[in-house]
């Protein structure tokens, strides 16, 4: 019987750490996607800066 109930005891305390593991894996990976996609944005407005600066000085010699 109380070999049962360790079994018992130990299979809850699998299944929250589990959970526990489960979940700061998750976090890791939204994390690491918010810094990745910020980044992206701010690369994506670079490039945008950089193509209105080479238009607006490439307008005036073609006129």
């Amino acid at each position: 019987m109380s070999q049962a109930t360790s079994m018992r005891k130990r299979h809850r305390f699998n299944t929250r750490m589990t959970r526990i593991v489960l979940l700061i894996s998750f976090l890791f990976f939204f994390g690491r996607f918010v810094y990745s996609s910020i980044g992206a944005w701010h690369h994506h407005q670079d490039k945008k800066e950089s193509q209105q600066s080479t238009l607006t000085t490439e307008t005036p010699s073609q006129s």
